[in-house]
């Protein structure tokens, strides 16, 4: 019941900032929720024994989102080699350098560079961004129904025992027509059939995969759910866990497609 709950609360206000929301708002939207990422995932971090530099992270997540028009990849490569020059002058914990810059720097792109691409796919067209999370919403309820009602075959056992290939196929098939009938509904012009569902297996293949990144850390770390602040949905990393990568993989579909 508090999974429904919070969804009904939320889906109305995604709708609302998504279409509705000037992008300087739509921005600021996708760095909270970065931030909030990164955040559990800093905590999941150290429960693997890493020591992230939190306050470092969370100021250039920030930027990686809010500042449209910085090069990406200038910026995280400089990024990088900052954090390692901090992590050499922690007094005494020369052994953890490399791990505490690394765990930092993967952890800005795992959390903040998907929602840096959200932004540009709003900037595209607010659909495009929407209809990403459309694709996740309806693949989690396929999944999560099909799987409890059909599933008998372990997709990942040693990542996430409680997946299936039942559930992951629902997944996929839910995704390819609700994605393919709002791409044709709403973006008619540049969609035959054929490649609006074509895209929609991709975008949910890419989900489905960063669902099981997701919850390989969090197994690695022995916990259950990523954080509490969403009731009956864990924390916000289990909710957008498979934005993380459709996220990017709408964005290279775009790019390719020109």
């Amino acid at each position: 019941m508090k999974r429904v709950l919070t969804a009904l609360l939320l889906v109305p206000a995604v709708f609302l900032v998504s279409f509705y929301a000037p992008p300087l708002i739509v921005w600021a939207v996708l760095a909270l929720v970065a931030l909030l990422c990164l955040r559990e995932y800093f905590q999941i971090a150290a429960k693997l024994g890493f020591e992230p530099f939190s306050v470092v992270g969370f100021g250039a997540a920030a930027v990686l989102v809010l500042a449209r028009g910085v090069p990406e990849l200038a910026f995280l490569v400089v990024f990088g080699a900052i954090l390692l020059a901090l992590a050499m002058f922690r007094a005494g914990r020369l052994e953890k350098t490399l791990g505490s810059a690394a765990a930092t720097l993967f952890g800005v792109i795992y959390t903040a560079g998907p929602f840096a691409l959200g932004r540009e796919l709003h900037l595209v067209s607010a659909h495009w961004l929407f209809y990403v999370l459309v694709l996740n919403w309806v693949s989690d309820i396929a999944a999560f129904y099909a799987g409890r009602a059909f599933g008998r075959h372990k997709l990942a056992p040693v990542i996430s025992p409680s997946k299936t290939w039942e559930g992951a196929i629902a997944s996929a098939l839910a995704a390819a027509l609700a994605g393919a009938a709002y791409l044709i509904q709403f973006q008619p012009a540049e969609m035959g059939p054929l490649l609006a569902v074509l895209i929609s297996l991709a975008v949910n293949i890419a989900a489905q995969l960063g669902d099981l990144a997701e919850s390989a850390l969090k197994r690695g770390a022995q916990l259950k759910d990523s954080g509490g602040l969403l009731p009956g949905h864990g924390g916000m990393l289990d909710r957008a866990d498979g934005l993380l990568f459709s996220l990017p993989a709408c964005y290279l579909i775009l790019i390719l497609l020109g």
